[in-house]
């Protein structure tokens, strides 16, 4: 699927790529899987780079919307008959405090252009017999002549056997690479959708979309099933942000624990779980100061009186 008016976009993935790709060139391989896995998870790591402050507004506002449940639930009880009405407040409330339900949407919205930006230029580089966006053709028969773990990255599940041993590859090898990381990768979109939707409903243990929450985390594996159709370095890219999701889902909620409302409707936030480094820090045994010398105890010697000035003493 190449849509004419992302043209820009596809170039500038193409030449990201080139970029990464070129800088490993230079003490690996070009054509080498391992050249082309660490181009492929580098331009993956930028990509989330440029969106991390996305994801931060869309955790702060969830985390807003969190401390906000009991308010919400307040006007659901008092406009239960008048949804409408009860819609118009709910939003008045978010407007008010800052928060915004649709904020989650913002990282899946900006990384989908790139999704579609990598399949194309992977899709090109496999099958377009002349260089497009801007890529160069040694880049292209670069591409299709690297190989992770024996399946070209070119290479999807359902590439025919004539065009995977054109590939040099081994037909049987490369449906099983390719199993295996869509396996990865349904694991892995399975634990970062659990993660999020796990922490959601301890936060809001009433909220009336928690079934429909269940029923998507236990679906969203079955999506992977499409990356069979998916070029193995695309299927790569995937599972490399859902590793990045899973690490940065666990490092903001480490550190911005759920808020806690008691009985009363009061709202407490618990305090952050140490990290990692402060836990390294306090189990290390503090250098003991240095023991200030004892002060040197001077006995006073009494001072011997004159004969005649003893007690007693008689003048002879």
């Amino acid at each position: 699927m190449e849509l004419s008016w992302l043209n820009w976009l596809y170039t500038a993935v193409a030449q990201v790529i080139t970029w990464i790709h070129e800088g490993y060139s230079t003490f690996i391989p070009r054509n080498s899987g391992l050249n082309w896995a660490l181009t492929i998870i580098t331009l993956t790591v930028l990509m989330r780079l440029l969106i991390f402050p996305l994801f931060l507004k869309q955790m702060r506002s969830s985390k807003k919307m969190q401390e906000l449940a009991p308010k919400v639930q307040e006007i659901r009880k008092r406009y239960k008959n008048d949804k409408q009405r009860m819609n118009q407040e709910v939003m008045a409330l978010y407007q008010g405090q800052g928060a915004n339900p649709l904020g989650g949407c913002l990282p899946i919205l900006a990384q989908f252009p790139i999704f579609i930006s990598m399949f194309t230029v992977l899709q090109a580089m496999a099958n377009s017999p002349v260089p497009k966006f801007g890529m160069t053709q040694q880049l292209m028969d670069s591409a299709r002549a690297a190989h992770i773990f024996g399946a070209p990255i070119p290479a999807t599940f359902f590439t025919s056997a004539n065009d995977i041993i054109a590939l040099n590859a081994d037909p049987i090898i490369t449906k099983v690479v390719l199993a295996v990381f869509v396996a990865i990768s349904s694991l892995t979109t399975f634990l970062t959708v659990r993660q999020s939707v796990t922490r959601s409903m301890a936060q809001m243990p009433d909220n009336p979309m928690a079934q429909q929450q269940k029923i998507l985390m236990y679906i969203s594996p079955l999506f992977a099933i499409f990356s069979l159709n998916f070029p193995l370095g695309l299927i790569l890219y995937w599972v490399t942000t859902n590793l990045w999701t899973l690490g940065q889902q666990h490092w903001f909620y480490s550190r911005n624990p759920s808020p806690v409302v008691d009985a009363k409707g009061n709202v407490t936030t618990p305090e952050p779980k140490p990290s990692l480094l402060s836990k390294v820090k306090k189990t290390a045994p503090e250098p003991e100061a240095p023991s200030a010398p004892e002060p040197k105890v001077i006995r006073q010697q009494p001072t011997r009186q004159p004969r005649s000035k003893r007690t007693g003493s008689k003048k002879s």
